[in-house]
């Protein structure tokens, strides 16, 4: 029995430096007050500020549409100047964007708040990124995005777990407004950690040739990263977006599940990914990548169409059930995807164009967020089945995409002869 534990335990083991390890609880905080709100936003702008289901997902997508804008330009900075002191400006932005959000009473004052949150996001996220690899050896890298991920999944979970029983015991604005607020302190104590207790290594920079461009030209011509990118946006609207965004308000009302069940199937799916994010770095290694990437679609794949015959059931207990279990294919599909993609891009950047190619990374998940909650949001009013469908057909298309990348990706199995 001590056998099995050490080696339990010595899964977990990441070797990673302090540094490191500090960011990612900070992020862990951060994510929490995330968490708060997340699965309940959607619901907030439509049942207690009035707005429609489409104005509501449109809000969302204008967060992650300037959060989209933001990481370019981020990127750019990146490649010259501190990450640390872009993840504080932009936790700080975030922090004012939502805590704005309590007291919206009109669609363009909901829209004003995501612009200013949707910047402070881009920012902070693209250089929180560049930062743990600049902070991290190259071999490192992997367990470094899989941490993020524990850190953020763990946040989530628990975040959206005390908000469900929040929301459940008192459905009223002022629930949603301290939501909000907690949320708003997380970005700000955030901002605080790194600047107290992160390092900050400097930027590589290079002198521009013929050769060896440092523009998003040269980023661009990279045709292989590019395609990984555009083919992972749709596998994050299917696979991390729809789940959720959509899922909570489909469920609230196509299913039996209430606001604390909805937290519960949050939380299966994020303590999943806190416990298996980690040791599935080791699974993940042994797999060429391209097949990991179809090996994830597939799995969302699956996912998606479970949902459906949860609405089939007059039973809380057992729609629940059945989106508990989905929550879980949910997660191993983002535990194979994100262990994958994070290192993948790392590998396929030079140094001097590091922070354009993450933020580029980046951009997977923001343009994702803004097409997930748009599409889905107004889905919801026109053809609810359609989400998990349609989705289920797009992450098997994107999923062929990517696998048949073949040799003109980076691979350490086929790199170096493993």
């Amino acid at each position: 029995m001590n056998r099995r534990v050490s080696h339990l335990i010595a899964g977990w083991r990441t070797g990673l430096p302090r540094p490191v390890l500090i960011l990612q609880a900070g992020n862990a905080l951060n994510y929490f007050g995330y968490g708060l709100i997340l699965p309940f936003e959607i619901i907030y702008l439509h049942q207690i500020r009035g707005f429609s289901t489409s104005i509501a997902g449109l809000v969302l997508a204008a967060t992650q549409g300037t959060a989209a804008i933001a990481a370019p330009p981020t990127g750019a900075l990146l490649d010259r100047y501190s990450a640390k002191a872009i993840v504080v400006a932009g936790s700080l932005a975030s922090a004012l964007g939502y805590a704005g959000f309590a007291y919206v009473d009109r669609p363009w004052q909901a829209f004003a708040c995501a612009i200013v949150s949707g910047a402070g996001i881009g920012a902070a996220n693209t250089a929180n990124r560049t930062l743990t690899i600049r902070l991290v050896k190259r071999e490192q890298r992997a367990a470094a995005f899989a941490l993020n991920r524990v850190a953020g999944n763990f946040g989530l979970g628990s975040g959206a777990t005390v908000a469900g029983f929040i929301v459940a015991f008192a459905q009223r604005l002022s629930s949603f407004q301290t939501l909000y607020f907690f949320d708003a302190v997380t970005y700000a104590g955030f901002a605080l950690i790194v600047l107290a207790a992160v390092p900050s290594p400097r930027a590589e920079t290079v002198t521009p040739t013929g050769a060896n461009g440092t523009g998003f030209r040269a980023v661009a011509r990279d045709r292989p990263f590019v395609t990984v990118i555009a083919a992972n946006i749709v596998l994050v609207v299917v696979g991390h977006t729809f789940f959720s965004n959509i899922l909570p308000p489909f469920a609230k009302t196509h299913t039996p599940l209430g606001p604390a069940a909805i937290g519960i199937v949050f939380l299966v799916n994020t303590s999943f990914v806190v416990i298996a994010q980690i040791p599935a770095v080791r699974v993940v290694a042994r797999m060429r990548r391209t097949h990991a990437f179809a090996a994830a679609s597939a799995l969302f794949a699956v996912s998606l169409l479970a949902v459906l015959p949860a609405t089939l059931t007059h039973s809380e207990l057992a729609a629940t059930s059945l989106l508990a279990g989905v929550a879980i294919v949910f997660a191993i599909g983002e535990c194979v995807h994100t262990n994958v993609l994070g290192p993948l891009v790392a590998d396929m950047a030079p140094a001097h164009l590091l922070g354009r190619y993450l933020s580029l990374y980046g951009l997977t998940f923001t343009i994702s967020l803004a097409l997930g909650p748009a599409i889905g949001g107004l889905l919801l009013q026109t053809s609810p089945d359609a989400i998990w469908w349609g989705g289920a057909l797009a992450a098997v298309l994107a999923g062929a995409v990517l696998l048949r990348l073949g040799g003109r990706i980076p691979d350490p199995l086929r790199d170096f002869g493993r």
